[in-house]
């Protein structure tokens, strides 16, 4: 590295630094809430406010003055708590959306209740250096009215988690979001596995940004 470059490389270190502490200290103030929907109502503005703002927002600098949060209006019914259960560790590559994939291996299931239906979503953990758990969401409204790979339910290594009560993990889908790849292509970001894909509708959560 030479000295003409240490003075942005490490600005843009300090400004990734500065995003996900803002990120963790918003998901903190989140699973403190008493009421759910007012924390959603904390976070679709602190969302916003970051990625039309932000240096480290994933939006084309060209886009982020005009950018709104767009979401699925707030349902209680969407807000659920989920058991974890063993899975036999298995490696599942997680699909791309630059292509190929990315290394994580599936390290238990999810299971809970929704709409008087029983179902299961895989948890992914991140291979990566730290690792984290990842669990990516698709449904019948994915490539219509929200991001075809699917959206972020949980995500340790970004922050994103809501926490658990009496041993369950929270899974609100009104917190579902669109990965960095949605905002521009040029992202790369691991996208849902035919096994987080829901036969149904899921209208909660971050539409398609506009």
């Amino acid at each position: 590295m030479t000295a003409d470059h240490s003075g942005p490389i490490a600005r843009e270190a300090l400004e990734l630094l500065d995003w996900k502490r803002r990120i963790f200290a918003l998901y903190e103030e989140i699973r403190a809430a008493a009421d759910p929907e007012a924390a959603w109502t904390l976070w679709r503005e602190t969302r916003e406010a970051l990625y039309r703002t932000h240096p480290q927002s994933p939006l084309p600098p060209e886009r982020r003055a005009s950018y709104r949060n767009d979401c699925f209006p707030y349902e209680r019914s969407f807000r659920v708590t989920a058991e974890v259960v063993d899975a036999e560790p298995e490696s599942r590559p997680l699909p791309s959306s630059t292509g190929g994939t990315f290394a994580f291996s599936r390290v238990g299931l999810a299971r809970f209740e929704l709409d008087g239906r029983d179902h299961e979503l895989e948890l992914h953990w991140n291979e990566g250096y730290g690792g984290g758990l990842l669990l990516v969401v698709a449904d019948q409204t994915s490539g219509f009215e929200t991001y075809h790979g699917g959206r972020y339910v949980l995500d340790t290594v970004k922050g994103a988690d809501l926490g658990d009560e009496d041993g369950r993990i929270v899974l609100d889908f009104n917190f579902a979001y669109s990965p960095s790849c949605a905002f521009d292509p040029g992202w790369s970001c691991p996208l849902a596995p035919s096994a987080n894909r829901l036969s149904f509708r899921l209208p909660a959560g971050e539409r398609l940004p506009a």
